[in-house]
């Protein structure tokens, strides 16, 4: 489209919004009526550990989310000389899972509790055992029933329980609602009915008192109408006045189903790996799995109801970026300068010069706890023998490959279980480099492609399923998705190279064997 038509565009209300609070930015996303962006925004934040808690203020949301927005508007002035007043459709997205309970008033309760933390243990293995499904440690329902086990003060007054997609919609419209793919990293879900998993809310109801379908948002399908933008909304998201309310929004979803949607991964068979600060990788399922695997593979659902087999781990490419900030720092000293981007450009590439058994290095990334491996707290590591191989590419290849340990392990149980996969896609950070797609096929040593969309990600994704809800054709959402957006879509692929597969099966066998030394930080370090 021409500037002039996509300026047209924004002043006729064809546009479509998309906005995600991923782990280190909020991000939004316009896109034109041919699904390609036009104007976007961002606002950089990082979650904290208070008092052995992973957590975000909630007013640092809520100032994120108004940054945010305010930067799409002046991307959008500067690119088209017009205000952005309204749009078709809009959708909210954000990281899954965790807990925020408010009481009657909606005044929040505790601290927000995002994915990231890992003390639910208990609640975790019980809940398991009594539905005979695996609940993970970061599904809201573990939260809340730890809470409980733990006999916390404010579970008394809890009236809503939300993940932070479903609290901000409902800050926009009012609305208690939740997209199905979301909804599922809350509580388990029905295949047959798209909704809590009743059998499972009534023995929760005998174990607790609390009925989940009272306590947690309703749950919609991916086209549902889900509400519109209030005035009050409208007034907290552009405090200039601009926007007009009555926008009207689609059930809000989670990273793993904007993801699904970015990568046009929501057919059965059909998988995808979102890798930046955390990495997961989903398969959506033609048949069941033969076990369960608590801890391991999480069952969660497309944004249309589909079950997916999800390979979650907290820790990807958070460490990268601290060891970036060093090189930064040494480059800096020395007098000279280079953006970020191009030293991670220069950096990761050298790595492709790595010997194949990446020079006898081993590193870990675990910023955090990761239940896949059993840690339920981590701490970043870099560990060598007295005669290693010591150079930059092996150094560099050494942080790749860690990122990747944890969802070797998870995609290692699928293989065995036979799980089928026609293609698998990769979006999000460690994609933005040729060695990041080749060390993804090689560490799954399956075929991985990257669509030339991929950077754009979640809220892309969101502002797809926003247009979806508005107009979808008259078709299912996998055939939304294959005809109207991704049919003349490019990829790339990167196959599993021999030497590669070697290289990281060499590194992964040190991998496993060193989580004794990992262990050993965690406990006196």
């Amino acid at each position: 489209m021409t500037t002039e038509e996509i300026k047209a565009e924004i002043e006729s209300c064809q546009t479509s919004l998309g906005i995600e609070f991923g782990s280190t930015r909020i991000k939004a996303v316009l896109i034109n009526s041919k699904f390609e962006p036009v104007a976007g925004g961002s606002f950089e934040w990082e979650n904290q550990l208070v008092n052995g808690v992973w957590t975000y203020d909630l007013d640092l949301i809520h100032k994120g989310l108004q940054t945010c927005y305010k930067d799409l508007k002046k991307d959008v002035k500067e690119k088209y000389g017009v205000t952005l007043k309204s749009f078709k459709a809009f959708g909210v997205s954000a990281m899954m899972h965790g807990y925020l309970a408010f009481d009657k008033d909606d005044n929040l309760l505790v601290p927000f509790r995002t994915w990231r933390n890992t003390i639910t243990g208990q609640a975790s293995k019980e809940l398991s055992e009594k539905f005979n499904f695996p609940v993970p440690e970061r599904w809201s329902i573990s939260h809340l029933y730890q809470a409980i086990l733990n006999k916390e003060p404010h579970v008394s007054s809890i009236k809503n329980v939300y993940t932070l997609a479903g609290y901000i919609h409902y800050m926009l419209t009012g609305e208690k609602v939740l997209g199905v793919g979301d909804a599922s990293g809350m509580f388990p879900i029905d295949r047959n009915t798209g909704n809590y998993k009743a059998e499972y809310a009534a023995t929760f109801k005998e174990m607790t008192g609390f009925d989940v379908s009272e306590v947690f948002p309703k749950v919609l399908p991916a086209g549902a109408a889900a509400g519109n933008l209030t005035e009050k909304g409208a007034a907290f998201l552009d405090p200039d006045g601009d926007l007009v309310p009555g926008v009207p929004m689609c059930p809000p979803e989670g990273d793993a189903g904007t993801g699904m949607a970015a990568t046009n991964s929501v057919r059965v068979k059909t998988g995808n790996i979102s890798a930046g600060t955390s990495i997961f990788s989903m398969v959506v399922l033609d048949k069941d799995l033969k076990k369960t695997y608590p801890g391991l593979i999480d069952i969660v659902t497309t944004p249309d109801g589909i079950p997916v087999a999800m390979v979650h781990c907290n820790n990807c490419t958070g460490e990268n970026n601290y060891w970036i900030n060093l090189f930064d720092e040494v480059v800096q000293t020395m007098g000279f300068s280079a953006s970020k981007g191009e030293l991670f450009d220069k950096l990761i590439g050298k790595s492709l010069e790595a010997d194949k058994d990446v020079g006898g290095l081993l590193s870990y990334n675990y910023l955090s706890g990761e239940t896949i491996t059993g840690f339920n707290s981590g701490r970043p590591l870099f560990v060598r023998s007295e005669n290693c191989n010591f150079t930059l590419a092996n150094f560099m290849r050494s942080l790749m490959f860690t990122a990747l340990g944890a969802n070797r392990k998870g995609m290692d149980i699928l293989f065995d279980e036979n799980v089928s996969i026609d293609s698998m896609f990769g979006a999000g950070g460690y994609f933005k480099t040729e060695a990041g797609l080749k060390y993804m096929a090689a560490s799954i040593h399956t075929p991985v492609s990257a669509m030339e969309t991929a950077g754009e990600g979640g809220p892309w994704g969101m502002a797809i399923l926003a247009s979806f809800m508005a107009d979808n054709k008259g078709k299912v959402l996998p055939d939304f998705l294959d005809s109207e957006v991704f049919g003349s879509c490019k990829k790339t692929t990167a196959e599993a190279e021999p030497e590669l597969v070697e290289s990281f099966n060499i590194f992964y066998e040190r991998y496993l064997k060193g989580l004794a030394v990992e262990k050993a930080a965690v406990e006196n370090l």
